[in-house]
């Protein structure tokens, strides 16, 4: 009997990019729910639109480049992208800015540089700093949340359906005064006068800890991170190292709770899109760090970022730069902490020359 041979690697593991993408998706349903509940339907026509584009997007770009579309779309990343920006953006955008998002997205982020697995930048968030610079009008006006008429009765419920598809598809039919208001880390960027407690009883948008709604929405991100650690998706290096050194830097900058607070710790790590961004965002293999150490340390730069740009930037929610930035320093960071090499004792550390 004639033995082929086969080159290495030999070992088989169920740790497909399809399969990976697909347990992705599944540990964002618990904070889609959450955000679906509390901030009406806009999410979920946020995902059809941007996932459906996405994959439009991808399988074009795939035939203009005579790729095999069928075997490239079956790995998933493309509808990973626009259910992450999705999550991303605010609920009830317009239609034309979830395209925008996730055409640029798709074609500038990925394709640009040559597909899955070549990108600099990760392009969902790329996408969303496009059109947050863009129009930033849209991308701040966020709905109120379920409740939030009991604390102040001119405000509207959460849109239904009907509703909501109007909002999208005609944004100028329903006046925004009604329905959306600033988020969480608007209203304390902004203020001026008021401490936090006389904030909480003026501002719907202010929870017990961090944004109304939102906290229960950051906690359920960081249950589907911790199921993707112990499902081995992800490891635990970069979340750690960006919700540490947020929140050690708003320990160290808090300002108390008068008008002059910048917000607590649990303020920063449960509010806006902190837990999204440190274990679905800033995991992404292709653009962080390759090392455990350089994945902590590209972690830690994501979170003094996030925090500086909050603080004393002009984004309140600042993940989607502070992301980009480390992108750019990922190859550095490579460089300088490089895994052990097989068969030897430790890899050589400090900034002495690696062989």
């Amino acid at each position: 009997m004639a033995i082929t041979p086969v080159s290495s690697p030999h070992a088989m593991g169920s740790n497909r990019t399809r399969t990976i993408m697909l347990q992705v998706l599944a540990a964002t349903v618990p904070g889609l729910l959450l955000l679906t509940w509390f901030f009406g339907w806009g999410t979920l026509v946020n995902l059809l639109l941007a996932c459906g584009f996405a994959v439009l997007v991808e399988a074009g770009i795939l035939r203009l480049r005579k790729r095999p579309v069928r075997f490239f779309l079956n790995d998933g990343s493309a509808l990973v992208t626009g259910w992450l920006l999705a999550l991303a953006l605010p609920p009830y955008a317009p239609w034309w800015l979830v395209l925008v998002a996730a055409g640029f997205a798709m074609i500038f982020g990925k394709h640009l540089y040559g597909g899955l697995g070549q990108n600099p930048f990760n392009p969902a968030m790329l996408g969303y700093a496009v059109v947050l610079v863009s129009f930033p009008v849209e991308m701040t006006s966020w709905p109120v949340w379920r409740g939030a008429e009991q604390l102040q009765p001119a405000l509207t419920p959460t849109l239904g359906l009907l509703e909501g598809i109007q909002r999208v598809f005609a944004p100028g039919s329903l006046p925004a005064d009604g329905w959306a208001t600033a988020t969480a880390l608007d209203v304390i960027k902004n203020n001026n006068s008021l401490t936090l407690a006389e904030l909480r009883s003026a501002e719907p948008a202010l929870g017990s800890f961090a944004s109304r709604g939102w906290e229960w929405v950051a906690l359920a991100w960081l249950a589907g991170g911790l199921f993707l650690i112990r499902r081995k998706v992800i490891s635990w290096h970069a979340p750690a190292g960006m919700l540490g050194a947020l929140g050690l830097m708003s320990l160290l900058f808090w300002g108390g709770s008068g008008s002059a607070s910048n917000g607590s710790p649990l303020f920063h790590l449960l509010g806006g899109a902190t837990m999204l961004g440190a274990f679905f965002i800033i995991t992404d293999p292709v653009t962080c760090a390759t090392s455990a150490r350089g994945r902590l340390i590209f972690g830690a730069g994501v979170g003094v970022l996030v925090y500086v740009i909050r603080v004393w930037g002009n984004y309140p929610d600042a993940v989607a730069f502070a992301v980009l930035l480390m992108n750019l320093c990922a190859p550095t960071i490579d460089y300088y902490t490089p895994p052990r090499t097989y068969g030897h004792a430790k890899a050589k550390r400090g900034l002495g020359k690696v062989d």
